[in-house]
C-alpha cells in the first residue's frame, strides 16, 4: 500500500554530541502497526536502505531508521569513498565506543515511542508497542545481535555487560560477522575488538541472512563466518543461505550504490520477502506467511538460496 516517509525527526540526546534524528515510514493506512528498528551498516543514515524500509512500510509495518555516530553525512567528508571513510572513523576519538553509542541510540528510540508516533501526521495511535522487532545490516548486524542477547567478549575472556531489550520480540541479522577470537583478522582484532562476541546468549527468536560469497577483510575464514550468529545462538531459528551473495546481499542498501558489488535486482527482493515473512510470522504466530515462503523457496526450480532451521 501507499507509504508516507517523514524525516528527520530529532530526539533529543544529552552527551551524544549530535542529537540523534531517524526517519519514519508506515503505510498511509491501518492500525495496531508493528514496528522494525533498523540498524543501518557503517557509514550510511536514516535515508539508506530504502528497498527494504519501504517494502517493509508498504506490507504493514512502521519501519524507524536512525543515523549512526559513524555515518557519513555527519563527517567532514561527506562524500568520502568506504574506504577514505573507514580510515578517517580509525581516527575519530570516539570511535572505540560508538558500538556502544548505536545499541544506546536504538534503545533511546524505544523509549521514544510516543513522541516518534505523536511527531509524524496520521500515526497517532496506530503503532503496536507490543510488536517491536530489531533488523539490522552489517555493523548494525553486530548493533542487533547485542539487543537480541549476544555479548562482546573482554580481552580477559570474560562476558561484558549485557545489553539486550526485552522490548524487542524478534530479529532479524543480515550479513552479520562470526565467532571472534582467531578467527578475526589481525587488522579487526586491532581496531575492532568489539567483534570478539559469544552468541550463545541471544535467546530472541533470530533469523540469519547470508551470502555464500561473502568475503571478509574482517576475518581470516570464508562466508562461512557470516553464518556463525545462527548456528551458535540458541534463538537463532533460521538461517537463508543466498546463492551467489556478496556483502551487500544484491544491492538492500540502494540500488546504483557503489558498495554494491553483486547488484541484483531478484536477490534484494528474495531478502525484503523473507524476512518480512519471518518478522510477520514471529509476531503473530497465526500467521502462516514465514512457512509460504520457505515452501515458495524451496520449490522454486531455480532457487535463489535456501532456507535451514532448527
Amino acid at each position: 500500500m501507499p507509504v508516507i516517509s517523514v524525516s528527520p525527526i530529532v530526539l533529543a540526546s544529552s552527551g551524544r554530541g549530535p542529537d540523534l534524528q531517524v526517519r519514519v515510514s508506515a503505510p498511509i493506512t491501518g492500525s495496531h502497526l508493528p514496528i522494525i528498528v533498523f540498524a543501518h551498516g557503517f557509514g550510511s543514515s536514516l535515508d539508506g536502505y530504502a528497498p527494504l524500509a519501504n517494502f517493509w512500510a508498504a506490507h504493514g509495518f512502521v519501519v524507524i531508521q536512525p543515523t549512526f555516530l559513524d555515518s557519513r553525512t555527519l563527517s567532514r567528508t561527506p562524500n568520502a569513498s568506504h574506504s577514505e571513510a573507514i580510515a578517517a572513523y580509525l581516527e575519530d576519538p570516539k570511535a572505540p565506543l560508538i558500538w556502544r553509542t548505536r545499541i544506546e541510540d536504538m534503545k533511546h528510540i524505544l523509549d521514544q515511542l510516543d513522541l516518534i508516533e505523536d511527531s509524524v501526521l496520521g500515526l497517532k495511535g496506530r503503532f503496536d508497542q507490543s510488536r517491536i522487532a530489531a533488523v539490522g545490516h552489517s555493523f548494525g548486524s553486530h548493533t542487533t545481535s547485542m539487543l537480541l542477547g549476544a555479548r562482546v567478549i573482554n580481552p580477559d575472556g570474560g562476558l561484558d555487560e549485557e545489553m539486550s531489550d526485552s522490548r524487542i520480540k524478534t530479529g532479524v541479522l543480515l550479513s552479520a560477522g562470526g565467532r571472534g577470537g582467531e578467527d578475526l583478522s589481525p587488522f579487526a582484532a586491532e581496531h575492532f575488538p568489539y567483534l570478539d562476541q559469544s552468541y550463545a546468549e541471544m535467546t530472541t527468536p533470530t533469523l540469519v541472512v547470508a551470502g555464500d560469497r561473502d568475503v571478509s577483510p574482517l576475518t581470516v575464514r570464508g562466508p562461512d563466518w557470516f553464518t556463525d550468529a545462527y548456528t551458535l545462538s540458541p534463538g537463532a531459528d533460521c538461517l537463508v543461505t543466498l546463492f551467489g551473495a556478496e556483502h551487500m546481499l544484491g544491492g538492500i542498501s540502494g540500488y546504483h550504490v557503489t558498495e554494491t558489488t553483486d547488484e541484483n535486482s531478484a536477490r534484494v527482493a528474495a531478502v525484503q520477502r523473507l524476512t518480512w515473512a519471518y518478522l510477520r510470522s514471529k509476531l503473530y504466530p497465526e500467521d502462516l506467511a514465514w512457512p509460504t515462503a520457505c515452501h515458495a523457496l524451496r520449490d522454486d526450480p531455480n532457487p535463489l538460496g535456501r532456507v535451514e532451521c532448527k
